[in-house]
């Protein structure tokens, strides 16, 4: 009789049958940390551009907030997140939309910051970058929800509808 030596068919099956139940398990938790961390970087970015804004309006500003292009000129952000506007130049997954109003006739200068995930959860599980949609303005506070759409400030009386605060 051959000596004969390594796994059968059926061994071998069952340890693909394994990996593969392992993989079903671990790549859904795998995709859910990596929109949370893109999550994590598109609230990090909005805070950043708040104190930006704050600085540049106190320097070369004169009393206006500028843009994310006059403030990436004067060094204040990173050049990464200066282009982050459309959807092939998305930071970490997000995309940045800017609301710059100059002071005029008595009223103060104002800036809201919007932030949504190139591909939300409700769009698709597997490729999405996000859940969240972020919001943050003058105040500094960080208004996030759960839709494709970031929370809107309204424009006279900055109050923020269709999202809530982070508690952080």
């Amino acid at each position: 009789m051959k000596n004969q030596k390594g796994f059968s068919l059926i061994e071998l099956l069952i340890v693909v049958v394994i990996i593969g139940i392992i993989a079903a398990i671990a790549i859904p938790n795998l995709l859910a940390s990596r929109r949370s961390a893109n999550e994590g970087s598109a609230i990090s970015t909005l805070r950043t551009l708040h104190g930006a804004e704050v600085t540049y309006q106190s320097t070369s500003g004169a009393g206006n907030f500028g843009t994310l292009s006059q403030m990436s000129t004067a060094g204040l952000v990173d050049p990464v997140v200066a282009v982050a506007t459309s959807a092939a130049n998305a930071k970490s997954g997000y995309v940045l939309t800017e609301d710059i109003d100059a002071a005029s006739a008595g009223n103060p200068s104002l800036f809201t910051f919007e932030s949504e995930p190139v591909t939300h959860t409700s769009a698709s599980q597997f490729a999405a970058t996000g859940s969240r949609s972020f919001v943050i303005a003058e105040t500094g506070v960080v208004y996030a929800n759960s839709t494709n759409a970031a929370p809107t400030v309204n424009a006279t009386t900055r109050v923020v509808t269709g999202g809530s605060p982070l508690n952080n």
